[in-house]
């Protein structure tokens, strides 16, 4: 027995697309994406990391991304829109890596700025929570004898 042919199928024209509409235009004098949380992608802008970065003595503090950030009080008048931004965000303990994607700047441009916050007391870097490795062997010991009671 022979297998069925198979006929090629000839491709018609192609359906009408639409077109695509024009993307709306952003502000170029926000430099922030105050609304970044919410999935909006901000403006690409890589001078903005020198001005953000810009310290005169271009020290840092000890921070890894795990580092949680808490704001210690509002935003004084006159703040750059970075640090606003950074302290709306750490209201409540947040990671440097988090801050970091939130703001779409990277982990050294977020040091620097943290490092000047916390030098200006504006915010507070504390350790991560630590969890214990192993519980208390006499815990372990009085659940053990707790469920061979049952």
């Amino acid at each position: 027995m022979t297998p069925p042919r198979r006929t090629r199928r000839r491709p018609g024209p192609p359906p009408p697309s639409a077109p695509l509409p024009p993307p709306p235009a952003e502000p170029l004098d926000d430099p922030l994406p105050h609304g970044a949380p919410d999935g909006q992608p901000p403006p690409r802008n890589p001078e903005r990391l020198y001005a953000v970065t810009g310290t005169a003595d271009g020290g840092r503090a000890e921070l890894d991304l795990v580092t949680l950030i808490v704001a210690r009080r509002t935003s004084p008048p006159g703040a750059s829109p970075e640090h606003t931004a950074v302290l709306d965000l750490c209201a409540a303990p947040l990671s440097l890596a988090e801050l970091s994607a939130y703001l779409s700047l990277p982990f050294s441009a977020m040091t620097v700025l943290i490092t000047e916050m916390i030098t200006a007391e504006l915010v507070q870097a504390r350790a991560p929570v630590v969890r214990r490795a192993a519980p208390d062997r006499s815990l372990l010991e009085a659940v053990m004898h707790g469920l061979q009671r049952l």
